[in-house]
């Protein structure tokens, strides 16, 4: 029997990272995998495709709507062809995991492929694709298994017609009508790709607004945008059933009102969020206890109450993000090595893929006047500036939060061109508890996006914004 230092169950971001790590500090590490390819769901199925096929299909709503007032102009019909899209995407999915399998050869950690299920504290069983079992040991075990695609009890999804985030990455068709069941990130992107190549996308939302967990402001301006683009909302709408015949699915809903309300559409795409997948672990085997919410209880080491187990990702409490999995992942080889790393959970940024982009870090509005923080806040058009003007990205605005004593930066909220990189800006400044004048007083290249950070800074000390 193989014995480990560290054993990883779970190739995502968290899981691939911390093994990493664990190799780095010197450590015995194995990493398993039930599917044959490393990345888990952000590689394969999540964060990478959905990023490719947004940009593929912006790609072509550039060429048809923006390229002649750009002096581009093309003979003949653009056409969209979903195929070539789909085979694009898998090619940028198959050229990040094989990465993936580079890193883990470069730092000599042992991969197997396999269903792992603990059975006990120290030993894992992995249960192989061709019927054969095998058995390994570990001296401490970190569960990064992820997460999996939630939907309402009374939804049968057919993965046909009602379908997931993962069938909606590789449709063969381009939906005429597509019903969006929840306004979060993976509805609105997934949305997004499929408005842009001529279907109609109709978004129902349970909630008063869409991103919801996201400061007002944003889901106000996203909305906005989106709306203008040709998405549908009805929000406050609660759906109450979803049938589905051969080639139409009917989606029922009570209004905001509490009336009955019909939608009828050819696929019926259900992102009402994702839940923790634990599923076939054997964590009663181990020990490990679950919080009611199904996810692996840790404290504040990311241990679970098995001193030599820890959890990570999405399996447990927080931001289902990739990037928090990653820190979670160096913050647990790091623990074991006997390090004392620290994750800051308020600086880990939020971002909405579509365009414009959605990018936040900090605390919410309605966050610091539910806690009683007294702020002051500054904003910036990002049609004023010189470079949306050149770019044709006027939409959206940067928000800078701070306390109005002491002038340090509590959250910073952007909606834009390229949010996405600039949000770091914010995040190392929030590292180093930076004011907003300590922004407003940093050099911005011009002309750029990111001046618009800036402009903020000095809105937020004193209505200082130079170019408003």
């Amino acid at each position: 029997m193989s014995t480990y230092d560290v054993a990883v169950i779970g190739s995502g971001p968290g899981g691939y990272v911390a093994a990493i790590r664990c190799a780095q500090l010197g450590m015995k590490t194995a990493i398993i995998e039930k599917y044959n390819t490393l990345g888990g769901t952000c590689l394969n199925v999540g964060c990478i495709p959905s990023k490719a096929l947004l940009d593929s299909s912006h790609h072509y709503h550039d060429a048809i709507t923006h390229f002649e007032e750009h002096g581009i102009e093309i003979s003949g019909d653009v056409k969209a062809n979903l195929e070539k899209m789909i085979a694009r995407k898998q090619n940028v999915v198959d050229t990040n995991t094989s990465g993936i399998q580079y890193l883990m050869d470069k730092n000599k950690i042992t991969v197997y492929n396999g269903v792992g299920s603990f059975k006990d504290a120290t030993h894992i069983n992995i249960a192989k694709a061709d019927g054969k079992s095998e058995e390994i040991e570990a001296k401490n075990i970190i569960i990064a298994t992820g997460s999996k695609p939630s939907t309402l009890p009374f939804i049968k999804l057919d993965k046909k017609r009602v379908i997931t985030s993962t069938e909606a990455l590789s449709l063969k068709e381009i939906p005429k009508h597509m019903v969006v069941i929840g306004g979060g990130v993976i509805g609105l992107e997934l949305g997004q790709v499929y408005k842009r190549l001529g279907a109609e996308v109709s978004v129902i939302e349970y909630m008063d607004r869409i991103i919801p967990t996201m400061d007002a402001s944003l889901s106000k301006e996203l909305q906005k945008v989106l709306k203008k683009q040709g998405v549908k909302f009805y929000t406050k709408h609660k759906v109450t059933g979803v049938k589905t015949s051969a080639k139409e699915v009917t989606i029922t809903a009570d209004d905001k009102k509490g009336n009955p309300v019909e939608f009828k559409g050819d696929y019926c795409l259900v992102s009402v969020g994702r839940k923790p997948y634990t599923d076939g672990l054997g964590l009663e085997k181990a020990g490990v206890t679950l919080s009611e919410r199904g996810q692996v209880e840790v404290n504040a080491h990311l241990r679970t109450n098995i001193a030599t187990i820890y959890a990570i990702g999405d399996v447990v409490k927080g931001a289902m993000l990739a990037h928090k999995a990653e820190e979670e992942g160096v913050f647990v080889a790091e623990t074991i090595a006997g390090q004392k790393p620290h994750i800051d959970y308020n600086l880990i940024p939020g971002v909405v893929y579509t365009w414009p982009e959605v990018a936040a870090v900090g605390k919410t509005e309605e966050e610091l006047k539910e806690a009683g923080v007294n702020y002051k806040s500054g904003q910036f058009s990002m049609r004023a500036l010189g470079r949306s003007r050149a770019s044709g990205d006027i939409d959206g605005f940067v928000k800078i939060l701070a306390d109005a004593t002491t002038d340090e930066v509590l959250g910073v909220h952007m909606v834009g061109a390229r949010v996405a990189d600039l949000i770091a800006e914010a995040v190392t400044a929030m590292e180093f508890r930076a004011s907003a004048e300590d922004i407003a007083r940093m050099s911005h290249a011009h002309p750029t996006y990111a001046e618009a950070v800036k402009e903020a800074a000095l809105d937020a000390t004193g209505k200082r914004a130079l170019h408003s």
